[in-house]
């Protein structure tokens, strides 16, 4: 006997294809329907937060507020009801988003909760990739996942280095300039090398004296070209693993699945003209 669930069938398999896909006509517009009311909550609670706003809008601000906790709600309950394996969609990241953007308002009610807790509701837009299909570009996100991991030991190596930097800079800027001019102790000091090496540049500490001021400029351009090394790093590695990529495909079909060694491909029997380099060298 098979212990296989069977599939969904009449109103909840219609149910499933309009709230958990975007390949037809009624899920494309349910997706859309649900992203406007999700900016639409979002922008409220934003409003809620504005003094003149609130006291003049309270009502219909709060009016909104609950409508779009009843619709949360049900599109919560329906997509359980139409999910094929409810608690897996119960146990997932988007399921349990879903389940805060509902319960919130709820908790205010009770005991409550701030009503902050409600900007949950932004990470509900992930669901954009549904109707834009920018699946298909997921490929992309993990070469450049790929290309952070290969290049992890020279970034942990470029950031010792910066920390070294302005641990050396902070120190001597306390020295140089003191506590007279703001640079009471040397945290602070190491505090005013960060934002001078990123160029950020408070203004909240200021050195007044020649030298101070001659390390800051120094520590100013070192910043500029330090900016662009993990830039770098990290466009080298991507450039590489693309053409590593594209040199282990088969020009016939697009097929990555070459490895060094290959003389045929595996999907469509091409007959590869060299050797692909050896990626492991």
């Amino acid at each position: 006997m098979s212990n296989q669930k069977p599939a969904l069938t009449g109103w909840r398999l219609t149910l499933n294809r309009i709230i958990f896909f975007s390949d037809t006509p009624a899920g494309k517009l349910f997706d859309v329907l649900l992203l406007v009311v999700i900016l639409i909550s979002v922008l409220t609670v934003m409003l809620e937060t504005v003094v003149s706003f609130q006291q003049q809008y309270s009502d219909t601000l709060l009016f909104l507020e609950w409508l779009f906790t009843f619709l949360f709600t049900v599109e919560y309950i329906t997509r359980i009801i139409s999910s094929e394996r409810p608690l897996r969609y119960l146990i997932s990241p988007l399921g349990i988003i879903d389940f805060l953007a509902a319960v919130p308002p709820l908790l205010l009610l009770f005991v409550g909760i701030s009503p902050l807790l409600m900007m949950v509701r932004i990470f509900r837009m992930l669901r954009i990739f549904t109707i834009l299909k920018l699946a298909r570009y997921m490929g992309e996100a993990h070469l450049l996942v790929a290309a952070l991991r290969a290049s992890r030991y020279r970034i942990t190596v470029f950031v010792i280095t910066v920390i070294s930097i302005v641990t050396v800079m902070g120190t001597l800027m306390y020295v140089i300039e003191g506590p007279q001019y703001g640079f009471t102790s040397i945290p602070k000091s190491i505090y005013w090398a960060v934002i001078t090496l990123t160029t950020v540049g408070y203004g909240d500490i200021v050195p007044h004296t020649v030298i101070g001021q001659a390390m800051s400029s120094m520590i100013m351009l070192l910043g500029y070209a330090m900016i662009a090394i993990p830039t770098g790093i990290i466009t080298m590695q991507v450039s590489h693993d693309m053409a590593t990529k594209n040199r282990l495909s088969c020009p016939r079909c697009g097929e990555h699945s070459r490895d060094a060694g290959d003389r045929y491909c595996r999907v469509c029997g091409y007959k590869f003209l060299e050797e692909p380099d050896d990626v492991s060298r």
